[in-house]
Parts: structure tokens; sequence; C-alpha cells
């Protein structure tokens, strides 16, 4: 069950003081950017459409290359997202506050050294599986 948001998100980051607005904005926009990745056209009313943190971490990473090309590295970095794991230290404080969901099973940990940032961002752009 979804509870229900006490705080803006503009007063939760701002309070939290690591990450601009414009991250959380890009992260909320990566999520209904993995969501349409990972279920084409399925509607809500369908089911949940859940991705895990390395599918997020995956779309947003397409995104910001779409986005920025080769200065994404650098926009992110502006942002004070260093890797995987601060995007999830983003969705955990949007979820505590009521403004997104996760499964029992998900943890901030799923957000851990999902892929090297620098080396996708600056260097070579194929993500490895076993990463």
């Amino acid at each position: 069950m979804l509870k229900k948001p006490t705080k803006s998100i503009e007063e939760i980051f701002g309070r939290d003081g690591r990450y601009p607005l414009e991250a959380v904005q890009f992260v909320r926009e990566g999520l209904n950017f993995a969501v349409e990745r990972f279920y084409p056209g399925r509607s809500t009313s369908e089911g949940p459409r859940h991705v895990s943190g390395r599918q997020l971490c995956e779309a947003l990473l397409e995104l910001a290359r779409n986005r920025w090309g080769l200065m994404a590295f650098s926009v992110l970095h502006n942002w004070n997202i260093r890797g995987t794991r601060d995007f999830g230290e983003i969705v955990f404080l949007l979820v505590d506050h009521g403004w997104m969901q996760k499964q029992p099973t998900d943890s901030i940990d799923d957000f851990d050294k999902v892929f090297d940032f620098a080396q996708l961002l600056q260097g070579d752009f194929s993500i490895s599986q076993d990463e």
C-alpha cells in the first residue's frame, strides 16, 4: 500500500541537501522510461509494473546518454551522482516519504555498484552482464 506523501519533494530534498531537484526529476523520468522499456504498452490496470534497481539504473544510463551524450557524466557528477548507489538514495528517499513504492524484497543495496559510471559514461559504452 502506498503511503500518502506528507512533505513535498522540494521540502524532502531541500532538507536532505545531497541532490538537486533536477536529479530527482531525472530519476522520476527514468522510472517512467524503465517501465515503458520493460513493460511496453502495459497499463497499470494489467497489474504491477515493477522494475528492479538494476533495470532502473540501466534505463537511467540510457536516458542520460540519449539526453546529454558525452556530457552525461559531467551532468550527473554536477548533481552529486557519483555512482548507481546515488540513484538508490534518491529512490529510497522518495519511497520513505510516500512518493514511490517498493516491493518487500527491494533494498537500497540493489543499487550498489550496478556498473562503473566513469567507465560507461566516459569510455566503454557496453554493460557487462556479470557486473
